[in-house]
């Protein structure tokens, strides 16, 4: 497993900004994939944002132009900055880790932090 925590949630106006971190106790470049989920009530969990160690980048439509997924190799931890926030982003954000364990590829997930955004 790889330990993720994550940090940087809470609650904003619509329009506001957040930037989510989420901390990896292994290097950014021992984990193949890094990415941002989110779960809303009554929603299937959803992927975000995702970066690869080669630093292929997705993006949901729905959060293209507003957020972007960033990573700081020395810090080993992933970031998540999101602008022009909206009501309809009000979820639980969860950071996922995509890593081999020996041969066997794994995902770890964090605890996960509330993003709530008002109108």
């Amino acid at each position: 497993q790889v330990q993720l925590v994550e940090s940087g949630g809470g609650l904003v106006q619509a329009g506001g900004s957040l930037r989510l971190s989420c901390a990896a106790s292994r290097t950014m470049f021992s984990i193949n994939t890094m990415g941002w989920y989110r779960q809303a009530p009554g929603k299937q969990r959803e992927l975000v944002a995702s970066i690869t160690t080669g630093g292929t980048i997705y993006y949901a439509d729905s959060v293209k132009g507003r957020f972007t997924i960033s990573r700081d190799n020395a810090k080993n931890t992933v970031y998540l900055q999101m602008n022009s926030l909206k009501p309809e982003d009000t979820a639980v954000y969860y950071c996922n880790a995509e890593a081999y364990t020996g041969w066997v590829l794994r995902d770890s997930w964090g605890q996960g932090t509330q993003v709530t955004v008002s109108s």
